[in-house]
């Protein structure tokens, strides 16, 4: 990992779902390589001890907005706020999403609603709103946090493999547009993770998490922290997730989500 330099110093990256797994662990990483902070989640209490934390261990500057995304009109807010404060973003990281568990005709509409806006609508919002600026400056990083979920459908979880197929995709497109602009996209996918993400969801108890070994939020945090620094477009974390990745080309789509629906469904007594 780069040691601090005088040039990050003065720049300033913005991190969506700061308060927790992933994001915090990101948090930690950018905080340590002497980056200012602007940090953004709906646990605004989690956020000011997050950045009194870190305003004691490091010289920087660590702005905190409690703001839920699911609100379409937090991204524009959180910009305009910044702009009011003359703070400028050089690198941009959406790295908040949650997901729901459960038969799509049984799980709850407005959640899925709000998970859309979260996952998807969001992300997009907020990349477009920081762009423009960043191909102004002519630098600029952005990591948007997909899965391996954005590989292949996904029963029992259909409309969150969904967005992460959207971010996905959405990210290699802009990242293929913006080559020779000093700007840089980054899609990091891991697989199952240790976070509070599961919990969330109220995915416990299915097979692909119960009882398993999950990597760890400071290590995914990490890989796509120096993913990001080397403009690596794609990332997928770990070697198991690599190859279920590109294990979807070898099977026809409607055996694939046959392959996923065993794996996510739930963990029964007798096994």
């Amino acid at each position: 990992m780069k040691t601090t330099t005088q040039k990050n110093q003065k720049q300033t990256v913005l991190i969506t779902g700061a308060s927790g797994g992933i994001g915090y662990e990101l948090v930690k990483l950018f905080a340590r390589e002497g980056y200012n902070l602007v940090l953004i989640a709906r646990n605004g209490e989690k956020l000011v001890q997050i950045a009194q934390e870190l305003n004691q261990r490091y010289s920087i500057a660590v702005k905190v907005i409690t703001k839920d995304l699911s609100n379409p009109a937090s991204p524009e807010e959180i910009f305009q706020e910044l702009q009011q404060e003359k703070i400028s973003v050089d690198i941009l990281v959406n790295n908040a999403g949650f997901a729901i568990y459960g038969l799509f005709n049984e799980t709850d509409l407005n959640t899925e609603l709000q998970m859309l806006q979260v996952n998807m609508v969001s992300l997009t919002h907020l990349t477009k709103l920081f762009l423009k600026d960043m191909v102004k400056q002519g630098y600029g990083r952005i990591m948007n946090v997909a899965s391996t979920a954005a590989f292949q459908p996904g029963p029992l979880m259909a409309v969150y493999f969904a967005t992460k197929a959207y971010v996905l995709s959405f990210s290699e497109a802009i990242a293929n547009e913006l080559e020779g602009t000093g700007v840089t996209v980054t899609t990091l996918c891991p697989g199952p993770t240790e976070s509070g993400f599961q919990q969330r969801a109220a995915m416990e108890d299915s097979k692909i998490v119960n009882g398993k070994k999950l990597m760890n939020a400071e290590t995914v945090a990490r890989i796509g922290y120096t993913s990001l620094m080397e403009g690596k477009t794609v990332v997928i974390t770990g070697i198991k997730n690599k190859i279920l990745a590109a294990s979807v080309r070898f099977g026809t789509r409607k055996t694939i989500a046959k392959i996923v629906r065993n794996m996510q469904e739930t963990v029964t007594s007798d096994q």
